[in-house]
């Protein structure tokens, strides 16, 4: 197992309630595991206490078997990359100069940039369609284009694992798809991958396994097809649906009208 988070339970104020209660995840090489949840359900909570970024009450997280305060930052920098759900730009960097901030873990101080930063960087920029934006100012993209620029710098960390925080936000429909591509390309050669995305469906449709939270707790966790249930999804959303197979077998959810009645 790459990262692994043992049993979190985290809390954001003393009296509050817990924003995540009892959560177990864990990701290993070749593996890319999907959460989805409705809105507040401790989709991003639990993506913040597995890299340290949210306090535990209780719990304990895991990189490579050995607790996460026993890594230094800079280690845990280089074997885990993190694409966070919002993120602002201050300063008009270029797009090679925005994803060479994702070799910084792996610069001493003051160090040039060699050789193997440049090659990891332009694979990163072809890997996420942008080599042709590589000189364009990030305050000139699209939504769409700076999402794929952070992806792009997690990637040229060249991480073991790798967390992303709806990744596809803002993206058409040619950019989600190669993103999720892109994504369980890198699983199937080795990488170890976490995805919080509100698209079920195409999270079904390449996600290894799932993992559905409500109210900061598990409600299921396997395979696409074992956790992609009307009885399991219709409470946790508090909408009806139905749950058709695609032709790659893979379930997809439809949301019903109101009313609206599907034979079994």
């Amino acid at each position: 197992m790459i990262l692994q988070a043992l049993d979190l339970r985290i809390r954001y104020s003393p009296q509050g309630p817990l924003a995540l209660d009892g959560v177990s995840c864990g990701i290993g090489p070749g593996e890319l595991v999907a959460v989805v949840g409705p809105n507040g359900s401790g989709k991003t909570t639990l993506l913040r206490g597995m890299v340290g970024l949210a306090p535990l009450e209780s719990g304990e997280v895991r990189l490579e078997g050995q607790p996460l305060g026993s890594w230094r930052r800079g280690d845990f920098a280089r074997r885990v990359g993190v694409v966070s759900q919002r993120e602002e730009m201050l300063y008009p960097l270029r797009v090679n100069e925005a994803v060479m901030l994702g070799r910084y873990a792996s610069l001493g101080p003051l160090a040039p940039v060699s050789e193997e930063d440049r090659r990891q960087v332009e694979a990163a920029l072809r890997r996420c369609d942008l080599w042709d934006f590589r000189t364009r100012r990030v305050s000139e993209l699209s939504g769409g284009e700076w999402q794929r620029v952070r992806v792009a710098r997690a990637l040229a960390q060249v991480p073991a694992a790798l967390l992303l925080d709806e990744p596809t936000t803002a993206l058409d429909v040619r950019h989600e798809m190669e993103v999720f591509e892109l994504i369980r390309q890198l699983v199937s050669e080795g990488l170890g991958a976490m995805v919080i995305t509100h698209h079920m469906n195409l999270a079904a449709r390449y996600a290894t396994r799932m993992l559905v939270l409500s109210a900061g707790r598990t409600v299921a966790e396997g395979a696409p097809e074992d956790v992609f249930r009307r009885e399991i999804l219709e409470p946790v959303f508090q909408w009806p649906i139905a749950v058709v197979r695609w032709l790659d077998a893979a379930p997809q959810v439809v949301p019903l009208r109101p009313g609206e009645v599907v034979r079994e």
